[in-house]
């Protein structure tokens, strides 16, 4: 579904530069100190004579009520949603977000960033935030998988493990790329278990031994490990899959992927679709990975395009991906 084939009730009014912002604030997410953060939003809404809300959420469990919360306030008062946090906070505000006729900002504070890059929407508050109060309005394509939401990738297997054990050394030696890294080849020195996997996707069934499966939908992200992103254009995803190989073979892949090569590598599939369904043998239950939060899933796992488009603001000078 295009912008323009979207309902009424739906599709995201046109910005007049005077919303009142409902601004959803992940104290306990992201870099640097929460109270900075919070000082930085309202001296910049303040200076520009903005009307805003910080709702600030400390705790993970209240993040999407304070959304929903945020998205009402926003639709009665012909306001709009900003997220600010890592991402999983960009991605529980944007799942309140979608479909309800609501534009979306984000002040991104994660490690990586790579949704906002895409967007040529910065890490930097103050920049972040400035480039929204100039921005206009980009309806963007999302993921979803067993209907919630995903902007970045989704994944099962290997690579959720990745991201827990990720987690656990960022908490002890700080927000990091090279603690990211360091973590990832600790991760692979245990032996990581293979997935049977049966695929169904464009009136194809396939059968594959993994030990991860990961659906992207961000092209900085897949152009940074080598992998074609072209499909995103045309409303598809891009799934990702490593043949069953050894701890050697798995460092290999790790590397090709750092030097952007990972697409040419023989241990991995690629491929895209509009929709795919994946059932693994032996698993009623399967741990996934969106956007960087770990969570079971029930199988068989369905993978989509939503219907929807995001209303997304971008600065107005956005044209290119941040490719840094």
């Amino acid at each position: 579904m295009t912008p323009s084939e979207q309902s009424p009730a739906t599709a995201a009014r046109s910005l007049t530069g005077k919303e009142p912002l409902f601004i959803v604030l992940n104290t306990g997410s992201g870099r640097g100190d929460a109270q900075v953060l919070q000082d930085t939003i309202r001296r910049i809404l303040d200076e520009a004579g903005r009307r805003y809300e910080l709702l600030p959420v400390d705790d993970p469990s209240r993040l999407t009520d304070v959304a929903r919360q945020a998205v009402r306030r926003a639709q009665q008062e012909q306001g709009a949603v900003i997220a600010a946090g890592g991402d999983g906070t960009l991605n529980a505000v944007a799942g309140t977000v979608l479909g309800q006729g609501v534009p979306f900002g984000i002040l991104p504070q994660g490690t990586f960033n790579y949704f906002g890059r895409t967007y040529g929407i910065s890490q930097d508050t103050e920049v972040s935030l400035r480039g929204f109060l100039q921005g206009s309005l980009r309806p963007v394509q999302v993921g979803m998988l067993n209907g919630r939401l995903f902007l970045v990738n989704a994944s099962l297997g290997l690579y959720p493990q990745l991201l827990e054990d990720r987690e656990a050394y960022k908490q002890r030696f700080g927000r990091k790329r090279w603690v990211a890294l360091w973590s990832g080849l600790v991760t692979l020195l245990r032996e990581p278990r293979h997935l049977g996997l049966q695929l169904e996707f464009e009136g194809q069934a396939r059968s594959l031994r993994s030990p991860t499966l990961v659906v992207g939908n961000n092209k900085l992200q897949l152009e940074h490990i080598g992998i074609d992103s072209q499909e995103l254009d045309r409303n598809r995803l891009v799934a990702m899959a490593a043949r069953p190989v050894g701890t050697l073979a798995l460092y290999g892949l790790l590397v090709r992927g750092l030097l952007s090569r990972l697409g040419d590598a023989e241990h991995v599939v690629s491929f895209a679709f509009d929709r795919l369904t994946v059932r693994v043998r032996g698993r009623r239950r399967v741990k996934v990975a969106m956007d960087g939060e770990i969570s079971w899933m029930d199988t068989p796992l369905e993978f989509k395009v939503a219907q929807e488009r995001l209303p997304l603001v971008v600065p107005s000078d956005s044209q290119y991906l941040d490719r840094s």
